[in-house]
Order: structure tokens, then C-alpha cells, then sequence
């Protein structure tokens, strides 16, 4: 993969997330409670710091080692947020590394990758990555320990693309390993049979997961703009075909919004969210202005 560590990591654009809190629709389950619902209330929580009792307060968090020095009553108090699962599923089949727009759909979707998860980290989330196309090629359970987002990296950086895609093997091969309730975000071209990727996502709701799709295009993929003789060639397969960019944009165009339609409809019915990117469109104001939509339909 062409894409080095350090690139996957813009402080400027991350500064811009400071103020998202991505959070999850569902109920998720986790080790803190608080920003997200969970169904494990009280189930873990972090001590925060101390101040003084008052009437009603529970006698069960007094801290009497602190009484018995100072004379004085002091209750503990607790940070409670629930710890989100978020699963990234990376695609990383060939099809990916198209390049016409000035950067691959690969590269655009591992800077997606690496923003999501240093968002999750930043509020205390766990988060994991996926890299598949045939099937799983690499795994990284979740975790929210600090050092999680150069894992999550160095994954992305070291792992080679594969030949083909293969959504029938691959999403529920990712679904088993997705263990516990969370967040599912799929970043694929999703340039594969259309009903084995409805049936992946199934897995994945089957499993009470809330899935995101994010589905890229490079510009010459979704709008043809070109003139002439063109000539296209299929990065999986190597199968080419030479014609008239002319006399196919029309019934080309009208094609790619059918499928788009299509694969849209079987999101929509599924209670799944599908964001449809270009890479040409600057990362972070199309990751900000849907994480703004998402906040506002709470």
C-alpha cells in the first residue's frame, strides 16, 4: 500500500473534529456509561475526584480513609461514559487503488479510516479495524488504549492490496469477528455483487450491529468526464474495452444512478446509513457535514 503512517495523520483536520462527538443510534454495550445508552448501567466506571457530602448523597461511596484524616465526609465521583465498539471494515481490493481524481479511493478511504478512529479514541471509544477484500486479510480487535490509533495505522500502512473483492466471503467472515454490539462502518467502492453485500450487511444487523456505509467514488467512476476515445479497464479482472466516451455518457450516467439507487433502497430498508463520497471532495468538510447531520437527527 502507497500509504505511509505519517500521511494518514493531518493535526489540522483533526483539530477540526474537537467539537463531533460521534455517537451511536442504538444501544451499544460497553464498559462506561453515559454518552452512549447502554444496557449495562453501572457496569464499570473510572473514579473522576472528590467533593464534599451532602444529605441523600449513597454511603457507599464515602471514602472514611479520607474521613478518618480530615474529619470531614468526601464522596468519590465517577466519570460514566459508555466505551463505543466501533468496527472500521476497510476495503482493500484492487478495484480501490483507482486513481484519475489525484488520489486513489484507497488513500481517500484510509484517511477516512484513520480520522473516524482517532474521533472514537479522543471520547474513550474502543475501536477496531478490518482489512478485507476476498476475505479477512488483517484484524485488530477494539480497543481505547492510546496506543490503539498507531496499530490501527500501522495496519492500514503495512497490508497489501489483493486482487479481487469478494463480499459473499469476506463481510461475514468480518461479522463474526465484529463480537460485541457497536458501530459497523463499511469504506468500500463496493464494486462487488450487489445482493452478497446485502446479505454482509445483514450479518452485521443480525448481529444488533448499527452499520455506516461510506461509499467511494473516484470522479471519473461517477460522472465520466471525458472526452474522446476512452479506454476502460477492469483492475480486477484486467478485462478492457475501447470506445467513445461520447457516445456511452449518457446510458453510462444513467447506469451508475440506477445502481446507486439501488444499493441505496437496500440501505435505506435495512435502517442503514449510506454516504456516497467522490474523492475529489475535500475529507474533511464531507466526514464533518454528515457527522453534523448525525448529531442533529438525535
Amino acid at each position: 500500500m502507497t500509504v505511509e503512517t505519517r500521511q494518514l495523520m493531518d493535526p489540522a483536520f483533526f483539530s477540526r473534529l474537537e467539537s463531533i462527538e460521534l455517537r451511536a443510534r442504538g444501544i451499544v454495550e460497553g464498559f462506561l456509561q453515559g454518552l452512549h445508552r447502554s444496557p449495562f448501567v453501572g457496569f464499570s466506571v473510572e473514579f473522576a475526584s472528590h467533593r464534599e457530602y451532602a444529605p441523600g448523597d449513597d454511603l457507599r461511596h464515602v471514602n472514611w480513609k479520607l474521613y478518618a484524616r480530615q474529619k470531614r465526609l468526601y464522596v468519590k465521583e465517577f466519570d460514566a461514559e459508555t466505551n463505543l465498539n466501533l468496527y472500521i471494515l476497510l476495503d482493500i481490493s484492487r478495484s480501490m487503488e483507482c486513481a484519475h481524481g489525484g488520489v486513489s479511493k484507497l488513500d481517500y478511504g484510509s484517511a477516512l479510516a484513520a480520522a473516524l478512529a482517532h474521533l472514537a479514541l479522543k471520547q474513550r471509544d474502543a475501536v477496531g479495524i478490518t482489512l478485507l477484500a476476498d476475505e479477512v486479510v488483517q484484524h485488530l480487535d477494539p480497543k481505547a488504549k492510546p496506543q490503539q490509533l498507531d496499530e490501527v495505522l500501522r495496519i492500514i500502512a503495512l497490508t497489501k492490496v489483493r486482487p479481487v473483492s469478494n463480499a459473499e466471503r469476506a463481510l461475514p467472515q468480518a461479522a463474526e469477528l465484529a463480537r460485541h454490539r457497536g458501530l459497523v462502518v463499511l469504506i468500500s467502492d463496493l464494486f462487488d455483487d450487489l445482493e452478497a453485500i446485502v446479505r454482509g450487511l445483514e450479518h452485521l444487523k443480525f448481529k444488533n450491529h448499527e452499520v455506516l456505509v461510506f461509499h467511494l467514488f473516484d470522479p471519473w467512476e461517477r460522472r465520466l468526464p471525458l472526452d474522446g476515445k476512452i479506454r476502460f479497464r477492469d483492475m480486477e479482472t484486467g478485462e478492457e474495452l475501447t470506445t467513445q466516451a461520447e457516445g456511452i455518457r449518457e446510458e453510462y450516467l444513467r447506469r451508475v444512478d440506477r445502481w446507486c439507487g439501488e444499493i441505496e433502497r437496500e440501505c435505506l430498508n435495512r435502517g442503514i446509513d449510506r454516504v456516497e463520497l467522490t474523492t475529489d471532495q475535500p475529507l474533511d468538510k464531507a466526514l464533518l457535514d454528515y457527522l453534523v447531520r448525525r448529531a442533529r437527527s438525535y
